[in-house]
């Protein structure tokens, strides 16, 4: 029996074939007995040792089962239960960016959290689930909703750099998480937190703002580290540290802090975190799915890091089944370490369970069957035939059996807090029909919304942000020149010309071609800018979404008038190719000479052009905008004028496009 009680007064005797405790020993009973009072343990013990101490307390048996510690699952976006399957087989940022925040900023509410919430805890109930640390919006509602359902959760309230559904800035995210954790801070399921989501997604003020809020209230602080490769190299791009060094720097550790994922992290790294107390959440199958990669659990475990294994949201996994992930986690460690003793299944029992507990900084409270702690319990049935026979001659037996066999079908019976929230397979606090119902009538709203989305490449250039309309008539004239040395000398025409600015760039120019007949053509533009010594002082990246153009010639000018949608880039080409999704793409390089000039009172771009790739040769390219037709053909005539005085004869001008006479040359 263990040798600590409560003095609580007790109210309830459980019984099984197992008791498996998950305390620091990992003392396992066969047959053995809980006592419960109320909402605590009082004690655990042999079933015979239990009965003969508390022979008038009320008694229940439940068989020929394992009674154990409620799993933990360490991190988890839980309202993202209406997001599964929303978008599947993508790279973590396209899946991210291009998919999920788009959407999450059209739907994301109060009532779909809430609604999320619920339908998470159903599934989480039936896998097990006691416990999860939760990361999202409006963790508020995702507290209301989970107290309701009789779970008990972290809830950590996501802070980002950018507007986010439940914030239009950080700042006013910081003041609803400071009301928020004053509102939950002595809830007897909810532990509140604040989470800053990850490196990309705040700035180091922010990270320390939400530091100083988790030390004020001592309260978890949770955040995604080290996932991607391409977070490490960023980060350290950007700071010259890895992910894990950047973080102690700005004095994150001095929270209760539990880091998502940590995929990407050196030895050093590992010392840090367990140096520090950081709990890590292991994702194995999101980790997966999204080819993050494995993170290196065993060496944590071994360096004395606290690992609880997790789900990730069930958008990126796509479900909460800890069964799955547990099993899924101990056999990856042997996989990726050549070596089959690897997290043997006692240690993955006591990832999901205590250590879980104790990587959220919730072990005083939960994951493991001892006096004081909260009676958090499950049921697992060891009879179907997946599960058949049971061996008794190995006491570790019991855990291989869980993690290697057992599905989260055979958890028949969930306890939170001392009530029951499933019994035999029935949830007592859900309606889960109820539940089905609203879920299938909000994925409509969001397959319509996606179905409009995609069929429009400006719609999905909005969805990703940051765009700025313009339609526009344009007046451009181009010729093949020979000899660019006189051409400028021309220009360096001081009583005639007014040059205002000169820059020189090497331009990178993809287009991306669609079957949309609103669509020209979208162009992702890379701008080095050439300094005087030739060396590239700085990057300009862009996106123009051209749409069909009516073209005209007029004074030997070709005279354009379309709409364009310009956005600032901010991805790699493979977003770009992944998201759009192109029916074919062709690439333009050019060396680009460009002045900024007034003639007879106009205002032109005129740009030497080095055309590279494919090599056409050298352009003279003169362009001026203006959003009224008729200025458009006065600057033409002006534009002739200006093409004159440069050599350029009118049967000279080309009415071509260049990436139409690059696609003539390929």
């Amino acid at each position: 029996m263990t040798k600590n009680k409560t003095s609580a007064t007790p109210t309830l005797i459980l019984t099984a074939a197992h008791v498996l405790t998950c305390d620091d020993q990992m003392t396992h009973y066969t047959p053995g007995a809980i006592v419960i009072a109320d909402d605590v343990v009082v004690t655990a013990g042999a079933k015979d040792h239990i009965l003969a101490d508390y022979p008038d307390v009320e008694q229940m048996d439940l068989g020929q089962k394992v009674l154990m510690p409620g799993i933990v699952n360490a991190h988890t976006h839980v309202p993202m239960t209406l997001l599964r399957g929303l978008a599947d087989d993508l790279r973590l940022d396209v899946w991210l960016m291009g998919y999920i925040m788009p959407v999450e900023r059209e739907f994301v509410s109060p009532e779909m959290c809430y609604l999320g919430t619920k339908l998470a805890c159903a599934e989480l109930f039936r896998s097990g689930v006691t416990t999860f640390a939760d990361m999202y919006y409006f963790e508020h509602e995702i507290a209301k909703a989970t107290a309701e359902a009789g779970m008990r959760a972290l809830c950590t309230e996501s802070i980002l750099k950018f507007p986010a559904p439940d914030a239009p800035s950080y700042d006013e995210s910081l003041a609803y998480t400071r009301e928020y954790i004053q509102e939950w801070k002595d809830h007897p399921l909810i532990v509140p937190g604040i989470a800053p989501h990850a490196p990309y997604t705040t700035t180091p003020e922010i990270l320390k703002a939400s530091r100083d809020i988790a030390v004020e209230y001592d309260v978890p602080f949770q955040i995604h580290l080290a996932e991607t490769q391409r977070e490490v190299a960023d980060v350290q791009a950007t700071y010259g540290d890895r992910v894990i060094q950047y973080m102690h720097k700005q004095g994150v550790f001095e929270a209760k802090t539990l880091a998502a994922h940590c995929v990407h992290v050196d030895d050093s790294e590992i010392a840090l975190l367990a140096e520090h107390n950081v709990g890590v959440l292991h994702n194995p199958t999101s980790n997966l799915k999204l080819a993050a990669g494995v993170a290196p659990i065993q060496k944590m475990l071994n360096a004395g890091v606290n690992v609880g294994v997790a789900t990730d949201g069930p958008a990126s996994n796509n479900d909460l089944d800890m069964f799955e992930e547990m099993r899924l986690a101990s056999l990856l460690a042997k996989g990726i370490n050549y070596d089959p003793v690897a997290l043997p299944a006692k240690e993955t029992i006591r990832m999901a369970t205590i250590n879980g507990a104790k990587a959220i900084h919730m072990d005083h409270i939960t994951g493991s069957l001892e006096a004081g702690k909260r009676a958090d319990l499950i049921a697992v049935d060891l009879s179907p035939v997946h599960n058949a026979p049971s061996f008794r001659r190995d006491p570790n037996g019991i855990y291989s059996q869980l993690v290697y066999a057992s599905k989260s079908t055979d958890v028949t019976d969930v306890m939170v807090n001392g009530k029951w929230t499933m019994q035999n397979k029935t949830l007592t606090t859900l309606d889960e029909a109820a539940l089905l119902d609203e879920a299938a009538a909000f994925a409509g709203k969001v397959d319509s919304f996606l179905i409009e989305r995609e069929s429009s490449v400006r719609r999905k250039l909005v969805a990703i942000g940051g765009v700025e309309y313009q339609e526009s008539f344009e007046v451009q004239a181009k010729a093949k020149i020979e000899d660019t040395a006189a051409l400028i000398a021309k220009l360096d025409n001081k009583e005639q010309i007014t040059i205002l600015k000169q820059k020189h760039y090497r331009q990178y120019d993809t287009y991306f071609y669609f079957d949309a007949p609103e669509t020209d053509f979208l162009r992702l533009r890379e701008d080095e800018i050439i300094g005087e010594d030739g060396s590239t002082e700085d990057f300009r990246y862009r996106l123009t979404l051209i749409g069909p153009s009516d073209e005209q010639m007029h004074d030997g000018s070709l005279l354009i008038s379309r709409s364009r949608y310009i956005a600032p880039s901010t991805h790699t080409l493979r977003f770009y190719r992944e998201y759009f999704r192109p029916t074919s793409e062709h690439t333009v390089t050019k060396d680009r000479l460009r002045w900024r000039i007034v003639y007879h009172g106009v205002e032109f771009a005129v740009n030497i052009d080095n055309l590279t790739e494919p090599t056409l040769g050298h352009f003279l390219e003169i362009k001026s905008r203006t959003w009224s037709q008729r200025d458009a053909r006065d600057k033409a005539k002006v534009m002739r004028d200006l093409l004159t005085l440069l050599g350029i004869e009118k049967d000279a001008v080309i009415a071509r496009h260049y990436i139409d006479l690059s696609q003539d040359a390929t």
